[in-house]
């Protein structure tokens, strides 16, 4: 039963708006950055909470942390700028089919 404690957590729908509104931020200011045409609102905020993950992951590994908005979408932007990167390089090493 404490396990089931720990796995659930309490996220409400103010969290979740939050998440959604840096991943839309992150996303679109790193497809900006990077050069490329944008991906949408919805890939824009897809990149940007995968490039949060990606991002948090790596400032944690660094021993960095943030504090408020503005660092959680710094990092969540440079982890966006390194998730299309990524991207890119895959999908350049893919043969195009006509």
């Amino acid at each position: 039963m404490a396990l089931a404690n720990l796995v659930i957590a309490d996220v409400s729908v103010t969290t979740v708006i939050w998440w959604l509104v840096v991943g839309l931020i992150a996303g679109f200011l790193a497809s900006v950055v990077m050069r490329g045409g944008g991906y949408g609102i919805v890939g824009d905020i897809i990149v940007g909470l995968v490039g949060a993950f990606i991002g948090g992951f790596i400032a944690n590994a660094l021993g960095l942390g943030s504090s408020g908005i503005i660092g959680t979408i710094i990092i969540a932007f440079i982890g966006a700028c390194i998730l299309i990167a990524i991207l890119r390089l895959v999908s350049r090493s893919y043969p195009r089919r006509l």
